[in-house]
């Protein structure tokens, strides 16, 4: 007997076999009415995704990150032409969309090596911590966590802010050994307190000051919610949780991992600060919180207290809710928390209502890896920036939305050794930090069209969105500022006197 034939005949048995187990299951009404056909609705259902930003979608249609945006990242990541051609595709009459009024007499524009930009403000000196610093990058790469990240994906990482002279925020798993290749760390930690937990899971200052202790960490961050799932706790399948992550988190391997939606160190305002106060203490660093925004009477809680007291955290990070780089659930990720502008907008004002808008260090994250999205947050009070999903984008990442199966196809997000081997982390780790610096770059060329030497000398008046087609109005205005100075004057002189010459190698 030919060998086709014998094919033909178990390809035949298969789809027969196919066939009837179809037409007797009850669960599917699509494969029970049409058997073998009906499941490529499925492996449609599956794909849609690749498909969609490949073959679908216009060039800025897709979501959570447009063709165009994407193709920016990878340019810049991997050092090719990241210019496009024939004029933009974009809709500007979209609300919100920015626009910026350049000088009609700008600064000369950046060399192409010339990517460093200093943040404006000294992180812990308001409360002169001893561990006081300026952060020597206005760019950084938000809280990732090993767990839902890979160990590739976070080596890649480290070794890319080493190189670009940023700093990585480790999210809320712990310090593993993936994060000890040479870049320096913002520690986090959530609800979970892993890295710094007693065998019960509370939180324990003798694990922190010793996690703290056996890393670069520069400071610390606690993190209240996130922009990709405010007010819910964090999951880590037990399928996730390797030997290595167990160890990393203080938790049992292969067991689920479950993280509470609110704190057990504190319960009000004046426990968190004092919580804040005794962390700071105990390790010297400056330590700061992180939030998605809700309601707004925390913050105004928070910044009463602060005023009073003079005491409390360094930095606020504020995350917006369209910031995604965890999986949650789709009421929360699409409704819940505000967007970033105007999180922000409502964190800043409750600060600068009490003339402490000078003292503590702001940051912004939730798809702010942009040059102009960068500037508008930077307007808006942002000190310093946080790229989380364009960080993974620059490292491979191709969207394809699978974070939460653990079965990324690029090795990011995923636990999977067979997907994770394909994450080479020397040189995803050089596309970071071409990313990183690129945007940084341009970042800087954009404020020296603006006649600027630094993103925070930029004159908030020369941002505008677009309120309705054919209609702007100032940024500021829209979302109801008052005139605030957002620096010190020591601040925007030592700036002012760092990028004079022309240059743009700044001392910390």
């Amino acid at each position: 007997m030919p060998w086709w034939l014998v094919v033909l005949i178990v390809v035949g048995a298969l789809l027969a076999a196919v066939v009837v187990w179809d037409l007797v299951q009850t669960r599917h009404a699509i494969l029970r009415n049409f058997p073998i056909i009906g499941h490529l609705r499925y492996m449609l259902e599956r794909i849609g995704p690749e498909l969609r930003q490949y073959i679908v979608t216009d060039n800025d249609e897709e979501r959570p990150f447009s063709r165009d945006q994407r193709r920016w990242v990878y340019a810049t990541a991997k050092r090719e032409n990241s210019y496009f051609g024939f004029g933009s595709d974009n809709t500007f009459a979209q609300a919100g969309y920015v626009l910026v009024r350049h000088a009609t007499f700008p600064l000369p524009l950046p060399r192409p090596d010339d990517h460093t930009l200093i943040a404006p403000k000294v992180l812990g000196a308001w409360r002169s911590r001893p561990g006081a610093f300026r952060p020597s990058s206005i760019v950084n790469t938000s809280a990732m966590s090993f767990g839902s990240l890979s160990g590739p994906a976070v080596e890649a990482i480290n070794r890319g802010v080493a190189v670009a002279g940023c700093l990585q925020n480790t999210g809320e798993g712990g310090i593993a050994a993936h994060h000890r290749h040479g870049g320096e760390l913002i520690f986090q930690f959530g609800t979970g307190y892993f890295g710094c937990r007693d065998p019960d899971g509370r939180f324990s200052m003798d694990a922190l000051v010793d996690t703290v202790g056996s890393a670069p960490v520069r400071a610390i961050e606690v993190k209240l919610s996130q922009g990709a799932k405010p007010g819910v706790g964090g999951v880590l399948p037990g399928a996730k949780v390797t030997a290595e992550i167990a160890a990393t988190r203080g938790v049992a391997r292969g067991e689920t991992v479950l993280s509470p939606n609110h704190h057990h160190g504190f319960t009000d305002v004046a426990g968190l600060v004092e919580f804040v106060e005794s962390i700071a203490a105990a390790t010297g660093l400056p330590v700061g919180i992180k939030s998605a925004v809700g309601q707004p009477g925390f913050w105004t809680d928070l910044a009463d207290h602060m005023a009073a007291s003079r005491r409390g955290p360094d930095f606020v990070a504020v995350d917006g809710g369209e910031g995604g780089t965890g999986a949650g659930p789709l009421v929360f990720t699409d409704h819940v928390a505000l967007p970033f502008r105007a999180a922000m907008a409502e964190v800043y004002r409750a600060f600068a209502q009490r003339d402490l808008q000078r003292d503590l260090v702001f940051i912004g994250s939730g798809k702010l890896g942009f040059p102009a999205e960068a500037l508008a947050a930077v307007a808006l009070g942002a000190d310093m920036i946080n790229v989380g999903r364009e960080a993974m984008l620059a490292i491979g990442c191709v969207q394809a939305q699978r974070c939460h199966t653990g079965h990324c196809p690029t090795g990011v997000a995923t636990q999977s050794r067979w997907l994770m081997r394909g994450l080479h982390p020397t040189d995803k780790a050089a596309r970071l930090a071409n990313y990183v610096c690129g945007l940084r770059h341009d970042l800087l060329a954009l404020s020296r069209a603006c006649g600027a030497t630094h993103p925070s000398l930029v004159d908030p008046a020369a941002l505008e969105a677009v309120v309705a087609a054919g209609e702007t109005a100032p940024l500021l205005d829209r979302y109801d500022y008052a005139e605030w100075s957002r620096l010190h004057a020591s601040d925007v002189a030592a700036l002012e006197a760092a990028t004079s010459t022309g240059g743009n190698i700044l001392d910390p």
